[in-house]
């Protein structure tokens, strides 16, 4: 026997190394001589950098930057340890140094939030020597289209006279000149690999200012003003640069930072899970497996829309259509059935009963290392 164990996280319970080893323990007390290949996995949000750092035996390293409202802070991302041809590979998670986790109901503000942050790690990582630059970005506090990401990389926002604009969305109106010129030349030779499910544009009602600007603390005076801002940034990027960002799907990530990205380095959107599936070779690794067991914190009828557990699923399948795919979760929502159709076999959840949640938190090692024990005998049942 063969299992691929290809879990993420389990948001506050377990990383998804630790929930690789849980699972495995499970089946181990009824298949002690199976094959076990064990890859953590993600999906481009929270606990990326740990888990791909994990799956290749990589490094956790950490910088000083600046954090949404321009304060220092310390913030990790990490370095691969699958090196290939083309060289050494950063996971930068953007929430690490421009999140909404910096600020709170009181200091939240979009007009002034800047992601100088991310790209003080994305120029960190350059000196480390990579060339590819895997940045997942979700969780911003941030709506200023990615212009202080470009500034932290050598861009100049200019007003009319000449002098630089102040930091964050509120400031986008005074634009009237992007400077590349000052540009980061190492950016132009390398790949960044932007890992998001966000399909929304830059601007417009479906923007990054209309969607997001609200969690983000925008009022609806501010979310006409940051979308307007926004409008007249990548006008101007346009015209200087002959790059339309306004409206790419998925350039309204993050507060517009996959904007940014798209105007001002070599950059390619993908879906989180398949960036990271492509990462640690998922498909290679599961080849000839008989089941694979994957999971996170909560299943429900999203999952089919791009989280890791879906994503899992279709790849193992890629080459190997009769696998069977079996998912854990700390929490079974609604329409798991819908799941059934497009490639997870079973759903379980692991909390064996009624209990606050802070114990289900506390006992979720436990409680996954049973689950997966009792899988594994209803396995060996229908083996028989």
């Amino acid at each position: 026997m063969k299992f691929v164990i290809a879990p993420d996280s389990f948001k506050g319970c377990m990383t998804a190394k630790q929930a690789c080893a849980a699972i495995r323990d499970g089946l181990l007390r009824v298949f002690p001589d199976a094959e076990y290949v064990m890859v953590p996995m993600a999906d481009g949000g929270e606990g990326t950098v740990r888990s791909l750092v994990d799956a290749t035996h990589g490094r956790i390293c950490s910088a000083q930057v600046l954090d949404p409202l321009q304060r220092e802070t310390v913030a990790e991302y990490g370095i691969l340890g699958n090196a290939n041809d083309s060289g050494l590979t950063a996971i930068i998670e953007m929430s690490a140094a421009s999140g909404i986790q910096f600020v709170d109901e009181h200091t939240r503000n979009p007009l002034v939030a800047t992601t100088y942050g991310t790209g003080q790690l994305m120029k960190h990582a350059l000196d480390d020597g990579v060339r590819t630059i895997i940045l997942g970005v979700g969780g911003s506090a941030t709506n200023d289209g990615g212009a202080g990401m470009a500034e932290a990389l050598g861009v100049r926002f200019l007003d009319e006279h000449g002098n630089p604009i102040p930091r964050g969305g509120g400031f986008l109106d005074r634009l009237a000149t992007v400077d590349a010129s000052g540009l980061d030349p190492r950016i132009a030779n390398t790949c960044i690999l932007i890992a998001s499910d966000v399909t929304n544009p830059l601007v417009g009602p479906t923007g990054a200012s209309a969607v997001f600007g609200p969690q983000k603390g925008a009022t609806p005076q501010m979310v006409t003003q940051l979308d307007n801002n926004l409008a007249h940034y990548a006008a101007v990027i346009k015209d200087q640069l002959g790059i339309d960002v306004a409206h790419t799907p998925g350039a309204g990530g993050a507060g517009g930072l996959g904007a940014g990205l798209l105007a001002f380095t070599q950059s390619m959107m993908r879906a989180g899970v398949d960036i990271v599936s492509s990462t640690v070779r998922l498909v290679e690794r599961a080849e000839g497996a008989d089941y694979c067991f994957t999971g996170e914190g909560g299943i429900d009828f999203q999952t089919k829309f791009g989280k890791t557990p879906m994503g899992v699923a279709k790849a193992v399948r890629e080459r190997n259509p009769h696998i069977g795919v079996v998912a854990f979760a700390g929490h079974v929502g609604e329409g798991i059935d819908q799941l059934y159709d497009v490639g997870i076999d079973a759903v379980f959840g692991i909390v064996p009963g009624a209990m606050p949640l802070n114990e289900a938190i506390a006992d979720g090692p436990r409680n996954l290392i049973r689950a997966a024990e009792n899988v594994g005998r209803l396995i060996r049942l229908g083996r028989r």
